[in-house]
């Protein structure tokens, strides 16, 4: 093989060395932005979740206030509950989760079943029949807010679990991408090396040939 073979293998085997480098790096950057995008949708559907949660604790409690205030508080009811439709919509289009949205169908079970009841303490209500709101509110519509409140707090618990594992995941595929981005560094930096002192030995090669060639018969 000619001097000027060998020096051009030798390049060539630096420069993979340093593509392979620079691909790793890019393929590192790209799985740990798709397990950053995990994190950051569990993260989200987590706030969902306790949105709904406090949604339902906030409509019973305005129950209560226009119970107690003789309807006055119940515009603030209605436009709490508004809220809280709405945020079941958004949880319905972004949890679709076989788990998820049992949970979602167990909460609206509990929410429909807490309106029709309101429907019923409000009449009373009108109707002046005051110890039956009472007798509505503290008993079987207490019940309903329990039970959506629970479940409430059973999703956003999934959630947190879910979050949890993707947030491991990230935490995994970081140092993993770490570990292999250094170790093919250190690969290539020996392939530099390796380069070096192979143009160094043609180098001399070449001045020894080169000496050879020009020396007085």
């Amino acid at each position: 093989m000619t001097i000027r073979a060998k020096l051009y293998a030798a390049l060539a085997v630096t420069v993979a060395g340093l593509l392979v480098t620079a691909g790793v790096g890019i393929w590192g950057m790209s799985r740990l932005g798709d397990r950053f995008d995990e994190v950051q949708r569990a993260s989200e559907a987590q706030a969902l979740a306790l949105q709904l949660k406090f949604d339902v604790t906030d409509f019973n409690g305005w129950q209560t206030a226009y119970g107690y205030d003789n309807g006055q508080s119940r515009p603030i009811f209605l436009s709490s509950v508004e809220r809280f439709r709405a945020d079941l919509a958004r949880a319905r289009r972004r949890l679709t989760r076989p788990q998820e949205q049992t949970y979602l169908d167990q909460v609206e079970h509990a929410f429909n079943d807490f309106m029709r009841l309101d429907d019923q303490a409000y009449a009373a209500l009108q109707a002046g029949e005051f110890e039956t709101v009472k007798d509505i509110f503290l008993g079987p519509e207490l019940v309903n807010f329990s039970r959506a409140a629970a479940t409430s707090q059973r999703l956003a618990s999934y959630e947190a679990g879910r979050v949890a594992v993707q947030d491991k995941a990230f935490k995994d595929a970081r140092q993993d991408a770490l570990r292999l981005l250094i170790a093919v560094s250190a690969i290539s930096g020996l392939l530099v090396i390796i380069l070096l002192i192979t143009a160094n030995d043609l180098a001399r090669t070449a001045e020894g040939k080169l000496a050879g060639e020009t020396r007085p018969d």
